[in-house]
C-alpha cells in the first residue's frame, strides 16, 4: 500500500535532536528512570524499559549511564522523583497536538507548555480533548530496501501492516505487544530497521499550507525543547516540498 513516507519526518526530527544531544540525553535518562520504577529493571519482563534503552544506545549514551538510570528507577540508587503528564491542544488550521512529558514539579510544565501553545497561536485543551484521534502503534521505518523481503519477514512474524511510500521508504506497522518480536525477526534476517518506535498514530491528518507550516513546525520545536518533554505527537499532514523550504 502508498502512504505519505514517515521517513522524512523522522530525518528532520533526528537532525534537530542531534543538535541537542546534551538535552535529549536527559530526556532519556528521566524515560529510563520511569519505566525502570513502573516495571522493574530486569529487561526481559519489562518491554517498556528495554525500548528505552534501544533508544538511548541509539544516541550514544554510555551503558553505564544508562545502568545508573536504571539503578535509579528500581530503588537502587537515589535520584528525583518525576511524574508522568500528558497534555492536549489545537495547533493551527484545527491540528491535534498531544505533549508526554515526564516532570518533579507540575505547575512550572503546565506553565511552559501553555506559553508555548499560545505564543505559536495554538490553544491548550482538557483532558480526553484530542487523545481519541490517536492510536498507540509501533513503527518499524527502513529509508529503503526490498519490499517483498521485508513484507514476507514482518508479516509472519505478527505486522499488521507494510506501507510503502512513494519516496521509496518502507513502513512496517505493529500492534505495541508484537513490536519486539517483528523487530527482532527482521534483524535476525539481516533487514536493519532505520528507525523503530513504538509512537501515537493519529486516525487523519490535516494539510497545512506553507505559512501555517512555518508556524506549526516552530510551535512543535519549542515543545520538543522544553526540560520536561518527552514525546510530542501531532496529526499534522506537512507534504516533502514543504518540509525541504522549511
Amino acid at each position: 500500500m502508498a502512504g505519505h513516507s514517515k521517513w522524512h519526518n523522522i530525518q528532520h526530527r533526528k537532525g534537530a535532536q542531534d543538535a541537542k544531544r546534551g538535552k535529549v540525553f536527559t530526556k532519556l535518562i528521566k524515560e529510563i528512570v520511569i519505566a525502570a520504577k513502573k516495571g522493574g529493571g530486569v529487561l526481559e519482563n519489562n518491554p517498556s524499559l528495554r525500548a528505552i534503552i534501544d533508544k538511548s544506545l541509539a544516541a550514544n549514551m554510555k551503558r553505564d549511564t544508562i545502568e545508573n538510570a536504571v539503578k535509579r528507577g528500581s530503588g537502587d540508587l537515589e535520584g528525583d522523583n518525576y511524574e508522568e503528564i500528558r497534555y492536549e491542544g489545537y495547533g493551527l488550521g484545527g491540528t491535534a497536538i498531544m505533549v508526554d512529558c515526564l516532570t518533579d514539579n507540575k505547575n512550572r510544565t503546565v506553565s511552559d507548555v501553555r506559553h508555548a501553545f499560545s505564543k505559536h497561536g495554538g490553544n491548550l485543551g482538557t483532558d480526553g480533548s484530542v487523545a481519541y484521534m490517536f492510536t498507540k502503534q509501533g513503527f518499524i521505518s527502513f529509508a529503503s530496501g526490498d519490499e517483498d523481503e521485508i513484507m514476507e519477514v514482518a508479516l509472519e512474524s505478527g505486522a499488521e501492516d507494510i506501507i510503502v511510500n512513494d519516496d521509496g521508504s518502507i513502513d512496517v506497522v505493529t500492534s505495541p505487544d508484537s513490536f519486539f518480536p517483528v523487530n527482532d525477526a527482521l534483524i535476525a534476517s539481516n533487514l536493519t530497521p532505520d528507525h523503530s518506535q513504538i509512537t501515537m498514530e493519529p486516525a487523519s491528518r490535516i494539510e497545512l499550507n506553507m505559512e501555517d507550516a512555518e508556524k506549526f513546525i516552530k510551535l512543535i520545536d519549542w515543545l520538543e525543547d522544553l526540560d520536561d518533554t518527552q514525546e510530542v505527537y501531532h496529526n499534522a499532514e506537512i507534504s516533502d516540498e514543504l518540509m525541504s523550504e522549511l
